[in-house]
């Protein structure tokens, strides 16, 4: 399925929603802006994002059938790092009058006035991917990986594999993670440390944050194993991070030496686990966040129907040995 380019937040300030990404039936006009779904995630800058993106879309097709001047547009910052500018694309959704918001927050606080907002204004909000603070009425519905948990299996594929590779549970190994304060940091890193502290004697030496970037990740992951040479085990916890985790485990002449563990699963990371640099991936299903997120804003916002207050997105632990079933096939991109 082909990826729709994502366009530059920044010209999110300048140019009108509707016009930022043209999908060849979108409405112009006042009645076609009053249609308007926005989708707002922390980043463009990535498969998972973009892969969430595409769901939006294939959302949007259905819809229209029912609804011809609906619109879903797609807007992100230029990093998950940048809060503020996240803030500021809500604030332009709410300003423009859309119908409804779909929100991946880049921060489990920051993002928690401006919901307000929304809602204060009468727009439905519909949280995706990560977990946001206050008070739960502020949204409408909350679709997501149950992030502890995914971390949790992360935390005992690492130490299963540890104890096959040396017979024990015991060494030094390090988490290389993305954002701190993001909700699905706090729930995956969090469950992932929780369990590993409970099931384990493994020490964790460093916790590094690549703010979702792959080179920085890059680096990190080189300066730990520089550092750490008698480590056995190292998890990366996002798509950018767990790709720079690998080639720098590659470039270290250390695959298959070490389990490493990831997140997400782009065609990179793919190629890890097929190639034995990576044991284990925990996968998303990042189509179903952009999907479900759009259908359910629709359905509160435009069919006025009652929504579920929480859904649990779903993920799968990819290996070498299951990598081709059609549950993996399924949630890979």
């Amino acid at each position: 399925m082909k990826k729709l380019l994502f366009l530059a937040a920044s010209l999110a300030l300048l140019i009108p929603a509707a016009a930022l990404f043209a999908t060849g039936n979108q409405e112009s006009g006042g009645a076609g802006a009053a249609m308007e779904i926005a989708v707002i995630v922390k980043t463009g800058n990535s498969s998972f994002w973009q892969n969430v993106q595409t769901g939006c879309f294939d959302a949007q097709k259905e819809l229209k059938a029912l609804t011809p001047k609906l619109s879903v547009t797609f807007l992100g910052a230029q990093s998950e790092s940048n809060v503020n500018e996240e803030i500021n694309i809500v604030e332009s959704a709410i300003d423009r009058g859309v119908k409804a918001i779909v929100l991946a927050p880049s921060d489990v606080t920051a993002l928690v006035p401006v919901v307000k907002k929304a809602k204060d204004a009468g727009i439905p909000v519909v949280v995706i991917d990560s977990l946001l603070l206050g008070d739960k009425a502020n949204y409408v519905s909350f679709l997501a990986t149950n992030n502890d948990a995914a971390g949790r299996a992360c935390a005992k594929a690492l130490i299963d594999l540890v104890k096959a590779k040396t017979g024990k549970d015991t060494g030094k190994i390090a988490v290389m993670s993305y954002v701190a304060g993001v909700g699905s940091e706090i729930g995956r890193v969090g469950g992932f440390k929780d369990y590993i502290a409970k099931n384990s004697k493994l020490e964790i030496v460093t916790t590094q944050y690549s703010n979702a970037d792959m080179p920085t990740a890059l680096n990190q992951t080189t300066n730990v194993l520089a550092a750490n040479t008698d480590l056995v085990g190292i998890f990366g916890a996002n798509e950018p991070t767990a790709i720079g985790m690998g080639r720098a485990i590659a470039q270290a002449g250390l695959t298959g030496k070490i389990v490493a563990i990831g997140f997400d699963g782009n065609s990179v990371l793919q190629g890890f686990i097929k190639d034995g640099t990576l044991q284990a991936i925990a996968v998303q299903s990042s189509y179903n966040m952009g999907y479900m997120g759009v259908k359910t804003a629709y359905d509160a916002a435009i069919a006025k129907k009652k929504v579920p207050a929480e859904v649990d997105t779903g993920f799968i632990i990819v290996t070498k040995e299951n990598i081709g079933t059609p549950a993996a096939k399924n949630v890979l991109y």
